[in-house]
């Protein structure tokens, strides 16, 4: 084995120890920016052109689901249709609950990208918002607090447009310590309890430390790992979307 596969092979280790340490933490990510993710992201939102005179008025927009997130959420390396938000919006059908869902990952992105992001990706009727941002803060070693602040100003302001929130949760690796990993694994479940929102967990949880579902960089999920990251999200998504579906008069639960 020449150094540069050495290198490789010991760097695909490392992120092996790392998720298998992560699952460890929970019970007690994320690829490098990808210059096309921002343009997929926005390909799903296409403006409407411009009707000419003659043109029948069009059919209203789909009540939308968002997924803010980074590379994950963007299915880095998979083809769009085979990352989790396409996925969803599958089953949303599946289930007769009639919800557009729009990819807004991003690889790369921290929480306080995807914050920065939040008013483009909150355009059109949104009726839920899953934010999955945290991996990338983790690999920065960004402290906890700001992770937690960023958050909350996120979820602050979705709900002030009346739009229910679902808060994905992610772990920290173990190379920071045990203290930082700590700290980090308990922003999720502290916002969710502090904003009334809904929590998964672990967005990859049954994914993360299996190579069988991650592709060659041991961080992100293959077609059959973003398959039970859409199972850990539409467990926590149906009843919502649901509920929305049944809102009187087609608004918003609580509205």
């Amino acid at each position: 084995m020449n150094r540069r596969a050495m290198s490789r092979h010991r760097n695909i280790e490392r992120m092996k120890i790392w998720f298998a340490a992560a699952l460890v933490l929970s019970a007690l990510a994320c690829g490098p920016p990808r210059p096309d993710d921002r343009d997929e992201a926005r390909a799903v939102v296409r403006p409407e052109p411009a009707a000419a005179a003659s043109a029948p008025v069009p059919a209203p927009q789909r009540p939308r689901i968002v997924a803010l997130g980074d590379s994950l959420t963007a299915g880095l390396g998979l083809p769009i249709a085979a990352a989790y938000p396409s996925l969803l919006e599958h089953r949303l059908k599946d289930a007769g609950l009639d919800f557009e869902v729009v990819n807004a990952g991003v690889s790369g992105d921290t929480s306080a990208g995807g914050l920065e992001r939040l008013d483009w990706a909150l355009q059109g009727d949104v009726r839920v918002l899953i934010l999955a941002l945290g991996g990338n803060d983790a690999l920065r070693g960004l402290t906890p607090a700001q992770l937690q602040n960023n958050l909350a100003q996120a979820i602050t302001r979705a709900q002030a447009r009346g739009i229910s929130v679902i808060l994905a949760g992610m772990e920290a690796p173990p190379n920071y310590g045990r203290d930082y990993a700590v700290a980090f694994h308990k922003v999720y479940p502290a916002l969710a309890a502090q904003y009334h929102v809904a929590l998964v967990p672990f967005l990859l949880q049954g994914v993360a430390g299996n190579e069988a579902l991650n592709q060659r960089d041991g961080i992100h999920p293959t077609s059959a790992g973003a398959r039970i990251v859409a199972d850990n999200v539409w467990t926590v998504l149906k009843p919502i979307a649901e509920a929305q579906r049944d809102a009187p008069h087609g608004g918003r639960p609580g509205s």
